[in-house]
């Protein structure tokens, strides 16, 4: 009990540290830009605008769920609607409110590894979900350096980089792939029969969704549709705060901001996100406070669609704890 305890209170120090942090991002970002145009801008957005925005974002995680308990089903997990949709709900809120340094993964996982017949395939589905989500907004960044150019965008220094950059980490990722799959017997030698029980389970799975690539095409499809519903509901907000750029440059700027936001350095990436939007968005002579003030607005739609997924995930989690199991 006392290690629990020591666990926890870790885990709160540790929340408490990354919202400090975010805090601290914020302040640093209000004491460079000046505040008066930044509450003017926030200002403009009327309350039913920003009710109908977040209607929206709430109503597009709806498809998130469809998603994800489509992507792990494949895989063999067997989840019905209600307990994916506990485990999603869930897991919006753990990235934001609770301690945990890889977000609401941890939360979305344990209810689908408790209820599902095959815990592993819950685990593999949760990993493919989070690989189309990371596809589908880089299938969106090349989009906008694809678009940009043609509008003469994106400056010729700032592509000549970007290029650079892409091919450096590209072939950084195929030796480290490379060293690992050289070294795979010799890893896996020394370690136990359990361990490599579970891999064995984990790979089980990973070929049950090999096996579908229709599901692996739709999940992605999913994906990049629900990533540019948030990207246009953010640009709206913007364009109430006064800031209206091209959608290309948003297609540019919006998903490399919110894969800065994966950073484990303040509580679900706030601050961060803010803070790369507006270092995307000035090469593009996109005012400053406007940025942050459609950043914070966004940031606001964010925190309350988790309130109210954590609401929902509580309901869910009261309405039975029975086994949820589904061939869907």
């Amino acid at each position: 009990m006392a290690a629990l305890s020591q666990r926890a209170l870790r885990g709160w120090w540790l929340i408490i540290l990354r919202w400090v942090a975010a805090l601290v991002v914020l302040g640093v970002l209000l004491h460079f830009l000046p505040v008066a145009p930044l509450r003017a801008a926030i200002a403009r957005v009327p309350v039913p605008i920003f009710f109908a925005v977040l209607l929206g974002y709430l109503l597009t995680h709806c498809i998130g769920v469809l998603k994800w308990r489509m992507v792990v089903n494949a895989a063999g997990a067997g989840l019905d609607f209600a307990t994916s949709a506990q485990c999603y709900a869930g897991g919006l809120f753990g990235t934001l409110f609770l301690p945990s340094i890889v977000g609401g993964d941890v939360v979305r996982l344990a209810v689908g590894l408790r209820r599902s017949p095959r815990p592993a395939a819950v685990l593999t589905g949760n990993l493919v979900d989070r690989f189309l989500d990371v596809t589908a907004q880089a299938g969106l960044v090349l989009l906008g350096l694809f678009l940009a150019p043609e509008l003469e965008l994106v400056p010729d220094e700032l592509e000549d980089k970007l290029e650079k950059d892409f091919v450096v980490v590209a072939i950084a990722l195929i030796l480290l792939l490379g060293v690992m799959f050289r070294l795979r017997k010799k890893i896996l030698a020394r370690r136990s029969v359990r361990f490599r029980r579970r891999l064995a389970r984990l790979r089980h799975a990973l070929r049950s969704v090999s096996k579908r690539p229709r599901v692996l095409v739709l999940g992605w499809l999913l994906g990049t549709g629900i990533q540019t519903c948030f990207l246009l509901l953010t640009a709206q907000l913007a364009e109430y705060c006064g800031l209206k750029l091209p959608l290309s440059v948003w297609l540019f700027a919006w998903p490399l901001a919110k894969l800065a936001a994966v950073l484990p350095l303040t509580q679900g990436g706030i601050g961060v996100r803010e803070a790369a939007l507006v270092a995307l968005l000035a090469p593009f002579g996109a005012p400053g406070p406007l940025v942050l003030a459609a950043g914070l607005v966004w940031e606001a739609v964010i925190i309350t669609g988790g309130l109210i997924a954590g609401a929902v995930a509580l309901a869910l989690r009261r309405g039975g704890d029975s086994p949820a199991i589904s061939q869907g």
